[in-house]
């Protein structure tokens, strides 16, 4: 029986693939399967998975005809995965040598739904520790009862799908899958959706995952129109949440995280495309106008004044027909 299934998607990343693979290999058991999977990549990748196919144990190499994203992608390696426990990492980051089995054996000892780790970001040179936003350590709890508060960073603010490892009975209930096509902040419904509706996670303090930062090719790098998913990403946790049973208690927490990433985007406005720009304004105007409006109130009023004053001035901005449907 395959212990520990690992998803990691490859998109055009020939630079970075080689140590990527490397650090697999450096964590490979025989009960451990790498579920490769090239979302059509462009460059040299395709000949780097070939290879290790043929010499990483436990590796199985899936291709898309066509570029699909990366939430497509870790969906394809899902279906595919045999393992009793799943996680993922991504095609430009890499692992320290054993950190799976660490992982591995924190979630069997804990016995719960799925656990939380830390990571280090590696931007050129510099590495900086990033941590769970839970304090609690190695304790059992509700992933539910963690959400909020709304005006603190928590662990649905967390939303590295790779910082964590997760039991098969969260797939098998369907909680493990992303949205289809969302080519940014794929993780964001996702991982309200794990703390909604899974029973029981952890957080741990293990290092092990290094996350690549600054790489031209990813999607945070760029300023094209594919970086506006990120409406769709949080109109999806906004509706969901609304349907949840404890959604007086939650919306205030979706929607206000849910403006604080339009305001990010609207800070650094500059970076996007002239065309990209508008449609920017026009779509978040229009995302500002389907949140529940008291909800919404509530939100820019306990916000800093600089971010609530760009948000009410784009609230007030008109919005054309198409983009408001």
């Amino acid at each position: 029986m395959v212990k520990l299934s690992v998803i990691v998607p490859f998109y055009n990343v020939q630079q970075y693939a080689p140590d990527t693979l490397k650090s697999l290999r450096a964590n490979a058991r025989d009960d451990f399967e790498f579920i490769l999977v090239d979302d059509c990549s462009r460059d040299e990748t395709p000949d780097i998975l070939e290879r290790a196919e043929r010499e990483l144990p436990g590796a199985v190499l899936l291709r898309h005809e066509r570029n699909g994203g990366l939430a497509t992608a870790r969906n394809t390696g899902l279906d595919a995965a045999r393992g009793e426990y799943l996680t993922f990492l991504d095609g430009d980051d890499w692992l320290a040598p054993g950190y799976y089995e660490r992982l591995l054996a924190a979630i069997e000892g804990l016995g719960c739904d799925f656990v939380r780790t830390d990571h280090v970001q590696c931007t050129a040179r510099a590495r900086s520790v990033h941590r769970v936003p839970h304090g609690r350590r190695g304790a059992v709890l509700s992933p539910r009862e963690v959400i909020l508060p709304a005006d603190r960073s928590t662990s649905v603010d967390y939303a590295y799908a790779w910082a964590g490892i997760y039991h098969r009975r969260l797939a098998d209930k369907g909680l493990l899958h992303f949205t289809d096509g969302l080519r940014t902040a794929e993780d964001r419904p996702w991982i309200w959706r794990l703390h909604r509706e899974a029973e029981s996670f952890a957080a741990v303090s293990l290092l092990g995952v290094f996350y690549r930062r600054g790489v031209a090719s990813s999607l945070t790098q760029i300023g094209d129109v594919r970086q506006l998913d990120f409406i769709k990403a949080f109109d999806q946790v906004v509706r969901e949440t609304a349907a949840d049973r404890d959604a007086a208690e939650l919306l205030p927490k979706a929607v206000r995280t849910y403006c604080a990433i339009i305001s990010h985007h609207l800070g650094s406005i500059e970076r996007f495309e002239p065309s990209v720009a508008r449609k920017l304004k026009s779509m978040s105007a229009a995302a500002l106008k389907r949140m529940p409006q008291d909800v919404l109130d509530q939100a820019l009023d306990s916000m800093d004044v600089q971010r609530a004053t760009r948000l009410r001035r784009l609230r007030r901005r008109p919005v054309p027909a198409e983009v408001a449907a």
